[in-house]
């Protein structure tokens, strides 16, 4: 794994890049079959996909296996960790929001890693991670409808937004 430096302000150096593999692309999308349309699913099942292959990759990255729990995605050094991905045709900069729906909070999980997987499946992008806590008492709560201050977006379902320089490096 090669990672990209970028600079964001008040937090880290960079940001990990991955490559997606076609074995990585396959795995990915028969867990998103069996999983099906999970309740309060924003995109009715379509984003499956692309949010298994960003928990692929953390796992990778990591070097754990899945769990896939409603609660959590995997555990690491005792850790709890639910994995947050979003499709993007672009390389992430650092006022890019990291999103939670906001019929999610009541998860069992102690941290979310945000990544961002690219819309041609070959490259992932894992931004870094908060403490569930911390994360729900920096973040923003938006409505939908609303337009987030940060970059103009028309918020489609009701959610918490961090922006990604708000994301701390993961320790390895």
């Amino acid at each position: 794994m090669q990672e990209h430096p970028i600079f964001l302000p008040r937090m880290r150096p960079s940001v990990i890049i991955s490559d997606i593999t076609t074995d990585d692309i396959i795995s990915a999308a028969f867990q998103a079959k069996k999983l099906g349309i999970l309740n309060n699913s924003i995109m009715s099942g379509k984003g499956n996909l692309v949010g298994c292959i960003g928990e692929i990759i953390v796992a990778k990255y990591l070097g754990v296996p899945l769990q896939h729990s409603y609660d959590y995605d995997l555990i690491w050094n005792g850790l709890k960790i639910d994995v947050k991905t979003k499709l993007t045709s672009v390389f992430p900069k650092p006022s890019y929001e990291c999103s939670i729906a906001s019929a999610n909070p009541n998860q069992k999980c102690d941290w979310y890693i945000f990544t961002r997987v690219h819309s041609d499946l070959d490259t992932a992008y894992i931004l870094g991670y908060l403490p569930k806590e911390e994360y729900f008492k920096t973040a923003e709560c938006l409505h939908q409808g609303q337009v987030s201050g940060s970059n103009g977006f028309t918020v489609k379902h009701n959610c918490y937004n961090v922006s990604i320089s708000e994301l701390k490096q993961i320790p390895m």
